[in-house]
């Protein structure tokens, strides 16, 4: 009888102590998926503390005129600058609006995509479209109430060289070294296409650089944009000595067509447009000038080859060695 009571106490034990353990590795399990959810919620709420602090995030760029805060990491951009906007394509895409000039530029098609039409006179507009940076021009309206709508800085255009010009951006940006980088392969590209296009064309040989606008013709130095800067800065090709006497130190000269033949090197860079006024190209004149009758003037449509921008300037080495070299 004894043996049989110990038994039924025995087994009654076990299953006391096998209920107490599964009552215990369920609290532990329920413990450890609250621990792990308390921890993956911490976890996310450090995340986005980690997002905004970055999103908030400022430096201080030197502008002309004087030091301004802007963000690090700029989300939603406005250029009001057309001599600028290529510059701030390449470097960032965050950009919601342009005005016009940038707009009817075929270059920049797939980096604006979705970027809205602006001028510095709809503020409304600029105020909808809820920008964290403005680049402007000193010439432009409303300076002063863009700036109460987010930081707004300002280029002179021609203040500094192309090249600083393209730095100073990607320091407003944050993006100094990828802008130090994307000049260092563009100037070695540039140079040895020169070198390749003096020894097919000459050393001696000029090139100029004309354009034909509204009623007037235009000769260009080595800084007013139209791809001056590759070809004589970069290529080191020759200007004619006319070109250089009236329009170096300038950056360009308003001639006559009846003047354009001293005017015009061995091989011409025309920048034109449907709307300018052409009819002297008919004449005999300009039919007899060298350049012109051994078929070494090459047509570039002057909406989209003016600036000196990053994505403008590749397109231009592009176009230059292409029609120099017949690449």
């Amino acid at each position: 009888m004894k043996k049989v009571l110990i038994s039924i106490l025995m087994v009654f034990v076990l299953i006391t102590s096998a209920c107490s353990n599964e009552t215990v590795n369920n609290d532990e399990s329920s413990n450890t998926g609250k621990n792990q959810e308390n921890v993956s919620q911490e976890q996310t709420n450090d995340d986005e503390k980690e997002s905004e602090g970055n999103e908030s995030q400022t430096i201080t760029y030197e502008s002309e005129n004087g030091p301004i805060e802007v963000p690090a990491d700029p989300q939603r951009i406005i250029v009001l600058n057309s001599f600028l906007s290529g510059s701030v394509m390449k470097f960032d895409q965050d950009i919601v609006g342009v005005e016009s000039w940038t707009m009817e530029n075929k270059l920049y098609d797939d980096y604006i995509k979705d970027a809205e039409l602006v001028s510095d006179e709809n503020l409304e507009k600029i105020i909808e479209l809820e920008p964290d940076l403005i680049v402007a021009a000193p010439t432009n309206n409303n300076l002063d109430k863009l700036s109460e709508i987010a930081p707004t800085v300002t280029f002179t255009y021609g203040k500094v060289d192309y090249l600083t010009q393209i730095i100073e951006i990607g320091k407003m940006l944050n993006k100094e070294q990828e802008a130090q980088e994307w000049i260092d392969n563009f100037k070695a590209r540039a140079q040895e296409a020169g070198e390749k296009v003096k020894q097919k064309i000459g050393a001696d040989a000029t090139i100029s650089v004309v354009e034909s606008y509204n009623k007037q013709i235009y000769v260009f130095g080595d800084n007013w944009g139209r791809g001056t800067e590759i070809l004589y800065q970069e290529m080191k090709l020759k200007m004619p000595e006319k070109v250089k006497e009236m329009a170096l130190e300038a950056g360009y000269y308003a001639i006559s067509p009846e003047v354009l033949s001293e005017y015009m090197g061995d091989y011409v860079i025309f920048s034109t447009n449907s709307e300018a006024e052409n009819s002297f190209q008919e004449t005999e004149t300009y039919k007899n000038i060298p350049a012109v009758k051994n078929n070494r003037v090459f047509p570039v449509d002057v909406n989209i080859f003016s600036f000196n921008d990053p994505i403008t300037l590749d397109y231009q080495l592009d176009f230059f060695i292409e029609n120099l070299l017949g690449n």
